[in-house]
């Protein structure tokens, strides 16, 4: 399958709305997390105002479609009280279904980890549910397992030093921050099925 990688335009920013929500582990078909979800406050930070300095896309085309993108932002610290994130930014990937386990989320992955070493990151994180079969692509990439939440793990790439002594106010802010949005997430989709 031929595909074509190459830098998100200016013009193409509103595809990450689609892209999050696909991004979105659904555990059952039969009750899909609704679509709304991604305007929760914890979601649209990966989607809005998109195209700041420190926001890079990547997205995947085959025949001219866009099939898939790999996005990061990052999100600083100083906003939010924790001076340390300002330095790490986070990653989003997505593809549509008919595109999955094919390799090219593989190829995503690594020609955005190139950009962002290339740009002088020192590591980058993400966050995956615990049952989401990607875990493993992420760990062969090299990226680690830093800190576990209720339903997700922590997962961080390092590009300098692959080791596990990193500092913890690091991980404990990055920790403190993701609790905070998968809080805001759940009661957000649990208000959701109290209306419904």
């Amino acid at each position: 399958m031929d595909y074509v990688i190459r830098k998100m335009r200016s013009d193409e920013t509103g595809l990450l709305e689609d892209f999050l929500y696909e991004a979105i582990f659904q555990k059952s078909n039969k009750n899909p997390v609704p679509r709304k979800a991604i305007y929760d406050p914890s979601l649209r930070i990966f989607f809005e105002a998109f195209g700041r300095k420190d926001d890079h896309c990547l997205i995947v085309e085959i025949d001219g479609k866009v099939i898939g993108a790999v996005w990061t932002r990052v999100f600083p610290g100083k906003d939010q009280g924790f001076a340390k994130m300002e330095e790490t930014p986070e990653l989003a990937i997505s593809l549509y279904k008919p595109f999955r386990k094919k390799g090219i989320g593989k190829a995503l992955m690594e020609q955005m980890l190139e950009l962002l070493k290339s740009i002088g990151y020192k590591k980058v994180a993400l966050s995956v549910q615990k049952e989401n079969p990607a875990i493993r692509l992420y760990e062969r990439l090299g990226f680690e397992i830093v800190k576990e939440l209720d339903e997700e793990y922590l997962m961080v790439y390092y590009f300098e030093d692959q080791q596990s002594n990193h500092e913890e106010a690091d991980l404990e802010d990055m920790d403190f921050i993701k609790a905070m949005q998968l809080d805001l997430l759940k009661n957000s989709l649990s208000e959701e099925k109290r209306i419904v």
